[in-house]
């Protein structure tokens, strides 16, 4: 497996997990049920760590895709949209941490922590949204077309 082929296996992880999380997060709250808070900031921990797999992964992938004629632009939009996910997924996992260890203490501000990685989780996702946005473009023509779909 080169590391192309493992950057598309693992990169729908980091953005699949924020939203799984966040619906989580919200099924708790509305549940007030800890536990399965807790199990949302795990998951956005893993998601946290499968970003950093994604983006350890993404500079041998571009290689291997500039090798094989893909526009460059587009790679490095890609690029560019990542590194600015990753930076805020980091954020999210390190916040869930700590609102894990303030949930599981019953800190007096594990609700405020929890509000706060929600805050976090929602901007993530809609960075989420154009970085696999712009990967799918580098090898997905079909996702490019502007023109609306024909219905004949």
């Amino acid at each position: 497996m080169n590391e192309a082929h493992f950057h598309l296996l693992i990169n729908h992880f980091p953005i699949i997990l924020p939203f799984v999380g966040l619906s989580i997060l919200i099924i708790g709250f509305l549940l007030k049920a800890e536990l399965v808070k807790r199990i949302a900031y795990s998951l956005f921990i893993v998601g946290a760590v499968t970003t950093l797999m994604a983006m350890n992964s993404g500079e041998g992938a571009e290689e291997i895709v500039e090798e094989l004629g893909r526009n460059h632009h587009a790679i490095h939009e890609h690029e560019e949209h990542a590194e600015t996910f990753a930076i805020l997924a980091y954020i999210l996992g390190l916040f869930s941490a700590i609102s894990f260890w303030l949930n599981w203490k019953k800190h007096p501000f594990k609700d405020l922590s929890m509000y706060l990685v929600a805050l976090i989780s929602v901007v993530v996702l809609f960075l989420a949204r154009g970085t696999g946005q712009s990967g799918g473009e580098i090898s997905h023509e079909e996702i490019k077309s502007s023109q609306p779909i024909d219905e004949d």
